[in-house]
């Protein structure tokens, strides 16, 4: 039979000590520390980019642009690309090739934000959508039926 527990030992507090026993206490005494130390730097990382938008503001004599702004007569197209196959990426990075080659004055990014969940939207930015496949399925057959090249076309000449 196995020998009767005493009421300390019932307690969680056995009279023996291990190296893991002894580690974990030193755990629980330090880590509130570690937190506040993380705090401690992001809010220095966020102070640092803030004098840096305050250096180019200076220097510039105008505010820092927070995002990407169109200026004169270059255009901006976004393409929203979904991440789940690579089906989205090849032909957003086709199109990308596109209408850079056929319009260099042009500036095209692919996902500067998150993208939605089955989606392949082609836009400009802040204006016209050119193409916008939402919500799509797999095996994302909207997708695959399009015709890139004559897509990038009537984008072409939407733009000129």
């Amino acid at each position: 039979m196995a020998p009767r527990r005493n009421a300390k030992e019932a307690e969680g507090l056995s009279p023996r000590r291990t190296r893991s026993g002894a580690v974990g206490n030193k755990r629980e005494a330090a880590a509130p520390v570690a937190r506040a130390k993380k705090k401690v730097r992001f809010e220095q990382a966020k102070g640092k980019e803030e004098d840096k938008d305050k250096a180019k503001e200076s220097a510039t004599g105008e505010a820092a642009p927070s995002s990407v702004t169109v200026t004169g007569d270059a255009k901006s197209i976004i393409i929203e690309a979904c991440k789940q196959c690579n089906a989205f990426k090849t032909r957003a990075l086709k199109v990308k090739e596109g209408l850079q080659s056929a319009l260099p004055a042009i500036s095209v990014s692919i996902n500067p934000l998150k993208p939605r969940r089955g989606c392949f939207e082609i836009r400009e930015e802040g204006g016209e959508i050119f193409i916008s496949l939402l919500n799509m399925p797999r095996p994302f057959t909207p997708m695959k039926k399009l015709d890139m090249d004559e897509l990038i076309q009537d984008i072409i000449k939407k733009l000129a």
